[in-house]
């Protein structure tokens, strides 16, 4: 497996956590302290399986109303399976397209019919589009998985590459307190929106906080719109 590309995490399966345990556990390198991610059940066909639905009732409809009235070239970082892409596909004046860092998720998303010339296996932290190829992009239960620097790249390179906003759906603590680098299936940071906010604000002039209707027992789901 191709080791530079295994810098990008694809977003995490919030309603399916605990059914995957017995996937996590085999894989070869365990997450510790933030500073290494578990990437290798995203090569597992079990995981594809259940990209096709965890969003279903939340995040997904989310999506849908923020892209509803847009119109322009779209990316979707962290696509997995296409799901997504399928999903707005609805709205004709979006020109969608996708990347991820696993082939075996890009390979899903193509035989759904997204066609192979929209799909991209690239590095989040080192894309290899053009500078301002999109007009927009979002990401969702991606982002809070890479390491603090990695955030920071990744939005960098999402200031780089897209002249509009653009949108990620990630887990705040509903303690409101930073508890850090969690692990209790797929490591990520579950933090407050302060530190969230610091973040975007190393590669944005600023940042709004919106809404998800993802939730869990210790986190609520926000949108973070990073305005350039």
């Amino acid at each position: 497996m191709n080791s530079i590309l295994k810098q990008l995490c694809p977003p995490i399966v919030f309603s399916a956590a605990y059914r995957l345990r017995e996937i996590s556990a085999k894989s070869s390198s365990r997450s510790t302290n933030g500073k290494t991610q578990d990437l290798d059940l995203y090569w597992d066909p079990r995981m594809a399986d259940l990209l096709d639905t965890w969003g279903e009732g939340n995040a997904w409809n989310d999506i849908q109303l923020l892209m509803a009235h847009r119109e322009g070239k779209v990316l979707d970082i962290a696509c997995g399976t296409g799901k997504v892409i399928e999903i707005l596909s609805r709205f004709p004046t979006l020109d969608l397209h996708g990347c991820d860092i696993s082939d075996l998720l890009l390979e899903r998303a193509a035989k759904r019919g997204i066609a192979a010339d929209r799909l991209t296996v690239t590095d989040a932290t080192r894309m290899s589009y053009a500078d301002k190829s999109f007009d927009f992009a979002y990401s969702i239960g991606s982002l809070e998985h890479f390491t603090e620097e990695g955030i920071v790249k990744f939005l960098h390179e999402n200031r780089r590459i897209v002249t509009g906003p653009t949108f990620h759906m990630v887990p705040v603590s509903r303690s409101g307190k930073d508890q850090g680098w969690i692990t209790p299936y797929q490591s990520y940071f579950n933090n407050s929106e302060g530190w969230w906010k610091e973040k975007c604000l190393q590669a944005y002039p600023s940042v709004t906080f919106l809404g998800s209707s993802w939730a869990d027992k210790i986190s609520e789901g926000r949108w973070l719109m990073c305005n350039p």
